[in-house]
């Protein structure tokens, strides 16, 4: 019964207009009537409580990475650095997409920038070029996701914090299927774009692709430093968010010189509005976990789920099932707020890899970005792109599908990820 009133009382809520955090909260309120245990300190408490960690310092640290990389320069010269190599190539520019944005995915982690500077940078260049705009849209915004998925990354921050996972472990195993997701969307773009009568762009010489290179080195190897920094401890997720973000910084002003000190009020203003809202979104979900574990519901989740508990491979299944449903009208970080404490004991139940589980159920609420009717990357393209929401919904589906088919292959043979898993842990 408190199972039907915690999801009764959130989507009404929802449905309504209620702010995703303020709906949580009153869901909070709700629970706590409902066990006679109302109290408003507790509310207080674990808001406070749920902030003052120290590993959700990444993620205003990682937002100011990205800010910082789009203001200084680094995510032009990375687009510049793929198109010299692929550019060429029938249909390179939409190749040069998907490269640009694995690199760009390894700086920020967060889909929304990623998509908004792809789109910015390569879509006039793809509606110079005579490609179909509206699927070119579709591809930013399939591309944007990857950015979750390969570290560093928010949204394992958020799942790491929320289902008492470890982040180092999220981060190096979501590596090898954030690749997938990327060959999967060149193969999907190569067939749909295959008729199209575009000219590629001029072969770039040897000395050009040379100097592409250099110009980018200092951008590339950004992600060497946090990725190679953390596989080998050098530092913790945290610690790598405020180097990525001081060496964005350094590397802005002073080697690409394009970030100027009266830009920086500016990046940091972004940087704090952003930090802002997803701090309170996750205090105000960690009053809701713990509520949710008060009332026990996990259990009932449990109970619900037992028939396909003997079958990991099945119950997952209907696990990404549930959170694509949940995700066509949650955005992501609510998704894994709200669901991962509910799950995450089923998930130890029935013997599957917590970090196995985090990559394939953040994998998930990913794709959700891309699902209508909220599709938080598909408003960002659109609106950057200057292309109609439908247009670019009508644009994606090839490539929503192609990111869905990953997925399903990762739960049919999940060595996909444990094996590299096991060698970079």
């Amino acid at each position: 019964m408190i199972l039907g009133v915690f999801l009764g009382t959130l989507f009404a809520t929802l449905a309504v207009g209620v702010p995703v955090a303020f709906a949580l909260m009153f869901c909070g309120v709700v629970l706590m009537t409902w066990m006679g245990i109302f109290n408003p300190q507790i509310i207080s408490q674990q808001m406070v409580t749920g902030a003052n960690t120290f590993t959700l310092l990444a993620i205003p640290f990682f937002l100011l990475a990205g800010e910082l990389m789009n203001a200084g320069g680094l995510s032009r010269r990375i687009v510049d650095f793929a198109t010299a190599l692929v550019g060429h190539i029938k249909g390179g520019l939409g190749i040069v997409a998907v490269i640009a944005a694995v690199i760009m995915a390894s700086l920020s982690g967060s889909a929304a920038a990623d998509s908004a500077a792809l789109a910015a940078i390569l879509i006039p260049m793809m509606r110079q070029a005579g490609y179909n705009v509206p699927r070119a849209a579709g591809l930013m915004a399939a591309g944007g996701v990857i950015a979750p998925v390969i570290p560093p990354s928010i949204a394992f921050i958020i799942f790491g914090v929320a289902a008492n996972v470890s982040i180092t472990g999220l981060f190096m195993g979501g590596i090898v299927p954030g690749l997938i997701m990327a060959l999967a969307l060149v193969g999907a773009w190569m067939i749909v774009s295959r008729r199209e009568n575009v000219e590629p762009l001029p072969r770039r010489s040897g000395q050009e692709r040379l100097q592409a290179t250099v110009k980018a080195g200092w951008a590339l190897m950004m992600p060497v430093i946090i990725l190679g920094g953390i596989r080998f401890g050098i530092f913790t997720p945290t610690e790598a968010a405020v180097i990525a973000a001081v060496y964005a910084l350094f590397v802005g002003m002073f080697i690409y010189r394009e970030l100027k000190p009266a830009d920086l009020y500016f990046v940091l203003l972004r940087a704090a509005k952003t930090t802002s809202v997803v701090l309170f979104l996750v205090s105000a979900a960690l009053v809701t976990s713990w509520l949710i574990t008060r009332a026990n519901i996990p259990n009932e989740i449990t109970r619900f789920l037992a028939p396909v508990m003997d079958n990991p491979k099945l119950l997952m299944l209907v696990i990404v099932l549930l959170v694509l449903v949940v995700g066509t009208v949650l955005d992501l970080a609510p998704t894994i707020l709200i669901l991962s404490p509910v799950l995450m004991p089923v998930i130890r139940a029935a013997g599957i890899d917590p970090i196995y589980f985090g990559v394939i159920f953040v994998m998930t609420t990913c794709i959700g970005l891309l699902t209508p009717p909220v599709g938080v990357v598909l408003n960002v393209v659109s609106g950057v792109a200057r292309v109609p929401l439908g247009k670019v919904i009508g644009g994606v589906w090839p490539f929503l599908g192609a990111q869905v088919a990953v997925l399903l292959l990762l739960i049919a043979f999940p060595e996909l990820v444990l094996t590299p898993l096991a060698w970079l842990r």
